[in-house]
């Protein structure tokens, strides 16, 4: 036993505590192997072996490489770095040669002359801000920033609150949504058309002349006149035709006149010779001319056509007292005038131009149609948008408010619109950005003779350039002046899209 414990010790445990190890209290025998079995280990020269054999293998872990740290033995999330840029190059390519280079040789291009052999340095650029033409598309899409981004923002708004109380909003929105699935220039036929003056073929003004024919004659006639002789019953006094003579009730009076078109009478009536009637002023409007040649003068013949709605007043004493209209075969009555002399007027009115419409295509509303046409087609995908993020916001806030006794007023303007503001700010900046570009809408339904009062900066790039100008100096300089003033909002657009995903 003291042989055992306190005898010498192993090389080969020597050499472990040499390197640190703890040894353990295992049987250890100076003398050699015998052919007498080992006596049976106790309890604890077993552990005391366990230990040792525990020790030995840490000492020879220790001894070989140290184990690698978490991160290495965990593989690479994604691909490598090559891969990836492999994957990018053909990206990187096409954006390259369809928005870097364009914008690097737009720059360069615009710094020489239409004919791009003279370097004139910022001449193009100085030229925007000084030549009529292109302050005026420069004033024109101030117009169109000022007015078609907030007012599509607008709208879209309140389609968007209203269809939610709707049954049939589902219906209502792909209604208002169907104008974006149309081209821009496609929106441009179809408003050309809308905006069409002749009431046959605008349906603006088809619309506009139906509504006011409800409240006053639709039609006019402007060349009619008295015949200007002394014999003629009725003459031209300040713009009115007016009787010669006094008339009282029981008379039939005659009123022809001359000078209207045959194309105005095509579908008018033959004209009928009104008959006296006791205790009744009448007469007859028509025109006194027979194709062909022939007839009475002064006097309704068979072919001659009347005058329909024409207004006539009977007038006593400088004040009108009464007034009533011409039917379809030309005849009109007074009934229940009192006694007396009348003068019977024809009214100026009767001689003016109808209206045909409002000059949708003029030079003075042309910007603000072109207007309207970009709020019909940009109004769906506003109302999309705002929708989308109105059914996001908490209604525990809206029924809180209205448990609090907030109007729907108060809600909307206090609870809704606030909680929106990121989304109609995304809204109103996009619709920035389409309206500096605009092109087509304006290209198409301007007509060429006032295309210079509706023209904008993308308008006016293109006609400099390749729309007979042939000055792509100038052109390039206006392309990348529409550049300077787009990126502002694209990079409110992007911080605002980085914000939203952080």
């Amino acid at each position: 036993m003291t042989n055992r414990l306190d005898g010498p010790q192993d090389a080969r445990e020597g050499g472990d505590a040499a390197r640190g190890s703890s040894p353990g209290p295992g049987p250890v025998s100076s003398q050699g192997p015998t052919d007498e079995p080992p006596p049976p280990a106790t309890e604890p020269e077993t552990a005391g072996a366990a230990t040792a054999e525990a020790t030995t293998a840490g000492a020879a872990a220790r001894g070989s490489a140290a184990p690698a740290p978490p991160s290495a033995r965990r593989g690479r999330l994604g691909p490598s770095p090559t891969l990836a840029l492999v994957f990018m190059l053909p990206a990187a390519i096409v954006l390259g040669a369809l928005v870097i280079y364009p914008i690097v040789y737009s720059i360069f291009r615009s710094l020489f002359d239409a004919t791009g052999d003279t370097f004139v340095g910022a001449e193009n650029y100085a030229t925007i801000f000084s030549d009529s033409s292109t302050l005026t598309t420069i004033r024109n899409n101030l117009i169109w920033v000022v007015f078609a981004p907030a007012t599509v923002t607008v709208i879209g708004l309140i389609f968007a609150v209203l269809t939610e109380r709707i049954r049939w909003a589902t219906a209502f929105k792909l209604v208002v949504f169907m104008p974006m699935a149309v081209s821009l220039m496609a929106s441009g036929v179809i408003f050309r058309l809308v905006y069409e003056q002749d009431p046959d073929r605008g349906v603006a003004n088809a619309v506009i002349t139906s509504v006011q024919g409800l409240f006053g004659p639709s039609h006019g006639y402007p060349d009619a006149r008295p015949r200007e002789n002394d014999a003629a019953p009725v003459a031209l006094k300040e713009g009115a035709v007016v009787t010669r003579q006094a008339v009282k009730p029981g008379q039939a009076v005659q009123v022809p006149l001359v000078g209207v078109k045959p194309a105005t009478l095509a579908s008018a009536s033959v004209a009928k010779a009104a008959q006296p009637v006791p205790g009744e002023l009448t007469g007859t409007v028509w025109v006194d001319f027979t194709q062909g040649g022939g007839g009475t003068l002064n006097q309704v013949d068979g072919t001659e056509k009347a005058l329909e709605g024409v207004t006539v007043e009977a007038v006593r004493d400088g004040s009108v007292s009464a007034t009533t209209t011409t039917e379809a075969d030309g005849t009109f009555r007074f009934a229940g005038l009192p006694q007396g002399d009348y003068l019977l007027r024809l009214p100026q009115s009767n001689f003016q131009e109808p209206f045909n419409g409002i000059p949708w295509l003029g030079p003075a509303l042309i910007t603000p149609a072109i207007i309207g046409a970009f709020i019909w087609v940009w109004a769906g995908f506003a109302m999309v948008l705002i929708a989308a993020g109105l059914s996001a916001i908490p209604r525990d806030a809206l029924e809180a408010a209205r448990i609090d006794g907030a109007t729907e007023w108060q809600v909307f303007r206090r609870i809704t619109v606030p909680l929106l503001s990121p989304v109609l700010l995304v809204v109103f900046v996009t619709m920035i950005i389409n309206t500096l570009k605009v092109f087509d809408l304006v290209f198409v339904i301007a007509p060429g003779s006032v295309q210079p009062q509706a023209n904008v900066i993308a308008l006016e790039m293109w006609r400099v350039s390749f729309g007979g100008g042939g000055n792509q100096g100038l052109g390039s300089a206006l392309a990348i002046f529409l550049l300077v003033l787009v990126l502002p909002f694209m990079i409110i657009n992007i911080r605002r899209f980085r914000r939203d995903n952080q």
